[in-house]
């Protein structure tokens, strides 16, 4: 993992299913961090789409993906720390979450990042399950809008982190709130009072 000059922003990834709102609303309440579900910043057009059954384009995710990153960006620009939820299946999505510039996007790159200011700064939580587990979990799930039949493009579209990328992976086997945990104290987050905002901030 890469050294952290500030205030981490997680981002947990992985495919639908996996257990990012559960696993990310328990961790953030453990640290007392802001939280953010990264479904609430697609547009209508995407929700509505999805839960019609047709997977997203890359023209469709470009302008959600800057949602997402203008939350994250905005927490680390104050110092401050957070989690947030979002797929980030491939390796592009990630690299236009970190503020780099991704051909064909739409998304320029942030100055910031350029200059080294987020180093360490973005750490991403994958969600690590095999395609049996995770449609298990689906089809217990009720009031989502993505359907279980979208679960093989999801597959097909993820592109694991690799080592170069500041990313862990925790198995999505045990309970959430033992995932929540896990991820606190494999990043050094445990005792976490360091890392909140100053009051009135």
């Amino acid at each position: 993992m890469t050294a952290r000059s500030r205030p981490p922003v997680l981002v947990l990834m992985g495919v639908s299913g996996s257990g990012k709102s559960t696993v990310a609303a328990l961790l953030a309440a453990g640290l007392s961090w802001p939280f953010a579900e990264g479904d609430d910043l697609h547009p209508p057009a995407n929700v509505e789409k999805m839960a019609s059954g047709h997977p997203l384009t890359d023209a469709d995710r470009w302008p959600w993906l800057a949602s997402v990153r203008s939350w994250i960006h905005e927490r680390i620009d104050a110092g401050e720390p957070g989690v947030i939820t979002c797929s980030a299946l491939r390796r592009a999505y990630r690299d236009a979450l970190r503020g780099d510039a991704v051909a064909g996007s739409g998304i320029a790159a942030d100055a910031d990042v350029i200059a080294g200011a987020h180093e360490g700064a973005e750490v991403f939580v994958y969600l690590h399950g095999s395609r049996e587990v995770i449609a298990h979990r689906m089809a217990a799930r009720h009031g989502h809008f993505m359907p279980s039949g979208l679960l093989d493009s999801q597959f097909a579209a993820l592109e694991e982190p690799g080592p170069d990328e500041n990313a862990l992976t925790v198995e999505v086997g045990p309970p959430p709130a033992a995932i929540a945990q896990t991820i606190a104290e494999k990043l050094g987050l445990a005792d976490a009072a360091s890392w909140r905002p100053a009051v009135g901030r």
